[in-house]
């Protein structure tokens, strides 16, 4: 039997949560096939790093995996570990932070894949493979323009060098990363390309990674054997300049708690920041800054009301913002009733613009205090 939205907005949990976070499981599987289908030769992986970009990993991976992804990309070995509680043993876990001090028994116990970092961390891991007697996968990422992780020009050319010393690994995946693949036009990411190109020529490994979500969009010369989306799966928009091509996945409804009428020169909130300039409703919602919503938005925001937009009106609070709801008809707007803060006439992109941030920070910071509902 198929429940509801409506049914799972009934529940106890549900009437007294002061937000309901709705995660659209059916849109992020639609999200993983849109990916695939742009890159057709690529195995499409996942990246499900810091809780699949806080809608939570394991509902994630779980549907994800249910709709043909194979391979599975975190930050850090505890997410990996958990992944794999998830996943069960036949999908590939890799972990893009590489190696910490210590921690290779735990890859090897766990079947986690690391993406080795650095020349020291290349040889601890042989060290740790060749003392165990395992031939363990690795995949190499190489710094091609980011500045960040991944073997810098010298230890690249130390490594090619060297024709021992990765011919003693069981090499995966090459991997680098796009430092600019939302501007299409932008001359860096072809730069970017061509050292990836050489290096792989030199390097002869048996797959190679590039693209990240945008880089999906830049075209078949970027997608090599595996593509690595991101945010686009959880539907933020890949190709800014263009109508968004993914489905929405996160709807973030906060509860009205009161509903009240102001007037000149009465002010709204800490700091006294608005003031009304005239007979203004003012609806409270319970959301605040300690749920993730960004204090930033503070009398820039937007919240709908079925089809009617109701501004941000005041200070983001700890627990509470203010919405005007004037020109929103009474009988939508009584206590206990909804507000859209992300949903159909809102989404995430727009809801970071507003807030003078990006749709990573905006779905990250998604609060544990939100009643979360999963669908699909």
């Amino acid at each position: 039997m198929t429940v509801t939205v409506p049914t799972l907005l009934n529940t106890p949990e549900a009437r007294r949560a002061g937000a309901i976070l709705t995660i659209d499981l059916e849109a992020l599987k639609s999200n993983w096939r849109t990916l695939a289908a742009q890159a057709p030769t690529a195995d499409c992986a996942a990246v499900v790093k810091a809780s699949a970009y806080g809608i939570d990993d394991g509902h994630a991976a779980r549907a994800l995996s249910d709709a043909g992804c194979k391979t599975f990309f975190v930050a850090s070995i505890d997410e990996g570990i958990r992944l794999r509680s998830v996943l069960g043993g036949d999908r590939a876990v890799h972990i893009l932070n590489g190696l910490m001090d210590g921690a290779e028994r735990d890859f090897s116990e766990h079947n986690l894949i690391p993406v080795l970092n650095s020349l020291d961390e290349i040889d601890a891991w042989y060290a740790f493979c060749t003392a165990a007697g395992k031939t363990l996968a690795c995949d190499v990422h190489i710094d091609t323009g980011m500045s960040r992780l991944g073997l810098p020009h010298d230890e690249l050319r130390r490594l090619v060098e060297d024709e021992n010393r990765l011919s003693h690994l069981n090499l995966d995946i090459l991997i680098s990363h796009l430092a600019i693949a939302e501007e299409p036009d932008e001359p860096m990411n072809m730069a970017q390309v061509a050292i990836f190109e050489l290096t792989r020529e030199l390097l002869n490994p048996p797959r190679a990674s590039l693209a990240n979500s945008s880089g999906i969009f830049l075209g078949a010369e970027f997608h090599y054997d595996v593509v690595r989306p991101g945010v686009a799966l959880y539907g933020v928009n890949p190709t800014p300049h263009e109508p968004n091509p993914m489905a929405q996945v996160v709807r973030l409804q906060g509860k009205i708690l009161q509903v009240r009428t102001i007037d000149t020169p009465q002010t709204v909130g800490y700091g006294a920041t608005y003031t009304a300039q005239g007979a203004t409703r003012v609806a409270t919602l319970s959301v605040g800054y300690a749920d993730g919503y960004h204090r930033s938005a503070s009398n820039r925001g937007m919240a709908y009301i079925g089809e009617h937009p109701a501004p941000l009106v005041g200070r983001v609070s700890m627990d509470l913002i203010t919405i005007d709801v004037s020109n929103v008809p009474e009988a939508l707007c009584r206590p206990g009733m909804l507000a859209d803060l992300i949903g159909p006439h809102n989404p995430v992109d727009d809801v970071a613009e507003r807030a003078g941030t990006i749709g990573y920070e905006v779905l990250t910071n998604l609060g544990a205090r939100y009643h979360r509902v999963y669908v699909g």
